[in-house]
């Protein structure tokens, strides 16, 4: 039998990337889910794969956004909290303003989908000790949000670079996008957090083994842009390395990975846009199908489930993010 690996998928969805890049016209709150949800529903179904969604709390509390949204568990998928405003700033909130992001979200997912969350990943894989502790306050049984790579400066430097001119205050709250240079010899393996008298199992999303440079389908498909088959390579590359290295890894997709320029104007500045929806669903469908070829391909409740019965799991204080 195949090795587990999860997938999930962020539904960051159009005003929330027009937030972050510091756009105007994002609290209007523009929305992509109802060409996105059947979109990838339909991706999904035909390579029989039930994932994990993580869900924006502010989507799931807008009627215009329910009944699409409702499709994703009505397909049989589980759904994540991914906060509620989805701001990468989490870890600069107080443990009250942490309290309330996370209980609007739960009520909003319950709302739409019936089902309470049982997991989180930060926006921006923002994360600190309060956010863990208020989660394990809350009953979740996994995070996923740590990305364990060195690139982390170079990424923020490109963003703040394509972004339009923004204040002090906003570029502060940024200062720590996408984490840190030393957050690349962080663990690919999932391991646990001691938080009190509580766990947590903490799945990481994976990057490439021993060099910690991105693996996630928006990383791969930009590289394709350039060339197909160096991007084939990488990612063939990736998963021996996997296999080599005993992770068990955990891909990560995002609604831009099934999303034009035409499907979204205003996000046209982001890496890979100009491929054609056909070319988007093209190379995801490569990078998805090979990878399911390797591994059993599981939800993140269930990876989360497996790996904590498994024998021998590392233990992390929650002091270590402090």
């Amino acid at each position: 039998m195949n090795r587990i690996a999860s997938l999930s998928l962020d539904l960051d969805n159009k005003w929330s990337y027009m937030k972050t890049h510091g756009d105007a016209g994002w609290e209007d709150y523009p929305s992509y889910i109802d060409v996105f949800v059947p979109r990838v529903l339909e991706f999904l179904e035909k390579r029989d794969l039930k994932i994990t969604f993580f869900i924006v709390g502010k989507d799931a509390s807008l009627e215009k956004n329910r009944e699409s949204l409702a499709l994703i568990s009505k397909a049989g998928h589980e759904i994540g909290n991914h906060s509620f405003k989805h701001e990468p700033w989490l870890h600069l909130y107080s443990r009250e303003e942490l309290s309330d992001e996370m209980k609007r979200t739960e009520e909003a997912i319950e709302s739409t989908f019936g089902t309470r969350p049982t997991g989180f990943r930060g926006p921006g894989y923002s994360l600190s000790s309060t956010v863990l502790e208020v989660l394990a306050e809350r009953g979740y049984e996994y995070d996923c949000s740590t990305l364990p790579t060195f690139i982390a400066p170079v990424a923020r430097a490109y963003y703040f670079f394509r972004s339009p001119e923004m204040s002090d205050e906003e570029k502060e709250k940024r200062k720590n996008l996408f984490g840190k240079f030393s957050d690349g010899f962080q663990t690919l393996k999932p391991y646990k957090w001691q938080v009190g008298e509580k766990q947590l199992v903490e799945i990481p999303v994976t990057t490439l083994p021993f060099f910690k440079t991105p693996i996630h389908a928006s990383y791969v498909i930009y590289l394709a842009k350039f060339s197909k088959l160096a991007s084939s390579i990488y990612w063939r590359t990736a998963i021996r390395l996997c296999r080599m290295s005993g992770v068990q890894p955990s891909l990560l997709l995002h609604p831009l990975d099934f999303l034009s320029k035409d499907d979204a104007p205003e996000l046209g500045f982001f890496p890979a846009m100009e491929l054609s929806v056909k070319e988007k669903l093209s190379l995801t469908g490569g990078i998805v199908d090979r990878f399911r070829s390797e591994f059993e391909v599981v939800n993140m409740a269930e990876h989360a489930r497996r790996v904590s019965d498994s024998d021998g799991m590392k233990i992390r204080d929650v002091g270590d993010l402090s």
